[in-house]
């Protein structure tokens, strides 16, 4: 096999298997579900989804480290072993408490195993003129599963009820990601990715091209900027993620909410590919700040989005704006700390996604519990993009060779 057939195939079976795993993007789903069969509240169907997020973000900083040392095969495989057993074991519980442990901690363990390796091990075998593009196909396989998952889970749920669900999934999952995982691995020593025949000089800053460990990586500046901004301007994504199908039968009056939630599926993945293209043209910051003005925007509307064409709308702008920064902070990591150790650097930035999956979804929780509506949710959310759009105006890329 040539050296650019074998790159494609690892990139296929990479986005194949993040698309396989993509659970928690139709969580809104499951949580609606459980509130109305199982009499929990909003918060304590949220409870896993946040916990999800917050050891999605801790598992890939671990992630991130080990295949920098052992290659990415084995880490995917074990990530795809909890994302099965966590869903298996979550049919046999009915508890916010289990669901917490089964969910949370399991499978979010096994989802931050498999995504924080897919990337890295694809980008390294592309030149580096289309890191965002590589970096937006693997992300978008992940966001796009709500497209078939959100469909198939509710008609799961209606036939078979939500444990049995848990465990369908579970199983389908470890049927077809365990196969598609002894495919993905990094090029070996000495490896050159081919040049495109023709590569297009980017519009951006150009930045250095050192190489930082993650240690070495901590002591620049723009990392604490980068990291800040990555948990303002995500964390309404994960809220509209966790909350949509509540959100349009709240609003709109949308019973059948599973189709918004396929909507808001192939916007995020639209986003991560466009985004990641978009950013190799006119450069990661400018992309950066015109999608956080866009979601501040949506989100100052959002609340007066009470009608069917206009929730559309809305969740289009939510879900392309969100996967943006998904292909885009991948990107930003490699341009400024190199890709040597990129697993573990951008296991480090990462973290700050695991924050935002705290924030984003709390806002919410907080603001339907006490107010009956998600309009306070919308503000603040707004007003953290702002923020975010202020540190993205005084960004430098980093210039300088590590220090020791």
């Amino acid at each position: 096999m040539s050296k650019s057939n074998k790159a494609v195939g690892i990139l296929v079976a990479g986005t194949c298997i993040n698309l396989s795993i993509g659970v928690l993007y139709a969580w809104s789903v499951f949580k609606k579900a459980i509130v109305a069969n199982w009499g929990w509240t909003h918060s304590q169907a949220n409870a896993a989804y946040t916990t999800a997020i917050v050891i999605w973000a801790v598992a890939l900083l671990i992630a991130g480290v080990i295949q920098d040392r052992i290659g990415p095969k084995r880490v995917i495989q074990l990530g795809v072993l909890f994302v099965g057993a966590g869903l298996i074991s979550s049919s046999f519980f009915q508890t916010p408490f289990a669901m917490v442990l089964t969910v949370g901690v399991v499978v979010g363990t096994g989802i931050g195993f498999v995504y924080g390796c897919i990337t890295p091990a694809a980008m390294k075998w592309f030149h580096s003129s289309k890191k965002g593009m590589v970096s937006g196909i693997t992300v978008g396989g992940f966001g796009i599963a709500a497209v078939y998952l959100a469909p198939l889970t509710s008609a799961l749920i209606k036939s078979f009820g939500i444990s049995r669900t848990f465990l369908i999934l579970g199983v389908g999952v470890l049927l077809v990601a365990l196969p598609l995982s002894m495919l993905v691995d990094n090029p070996p020593a000495g490896y050159v990715p081919e040049a495109p025949v023709v590569v297009k000089k980017p519009f951006r800053v150009k930045v250095g091209s050192y190489d930082h460990t993650w240690q070495q990586m901590l002591k620049t500046w723009p990392f604490y900027v980068i990291w800040v901004m990555f948990v303002l301007s995500s964390s309404a994504g994960v809220m509209m993620i966790g909350h949509l199908a509540s959100i349009a039968t709240k609003q709109a009056g949308i019973v059948n909410s599973a189709y918004i939630v396929s909507l808001l599926a192939i916007s995020n993945a639209s986003g991560r590919v466009g985004g990641g293209i978009l950013s190799d043209t006119i450069g990661r910051r400018n992309t950066l700040m015109v999608v956080f003005t866009t979601q501040a925007i949506n989100m100052l509307c959002f609340a007066a989005y009470t009608t069917m064409p206009l929730i559309f709308l809305g969740t289009v702008v939510a879900g392309f704006s969100y996967g943006s920064l998904m292909s885009v902070y991948p990107s930003i990591t490699s341009d400024n700390w190199g890709m040597k150790s990129y697993g573990a650097n951008y296991g480090v930035l990462y973290t700050a996604w695991g924050v935002s999956g705290v924030v984003g979804p709390l806002i919410a929780g907080w603001a339907v519990d006490k107010t009956g509506t998600y309009a306070m949710a919308y503000t603040i959310s707004a007003a953290l993009l702002g923020v975010a759009l202020v540190l993205g105006a005084i960004l430098k890329p980093v210039k300088t060779a590590p220090q020791a």
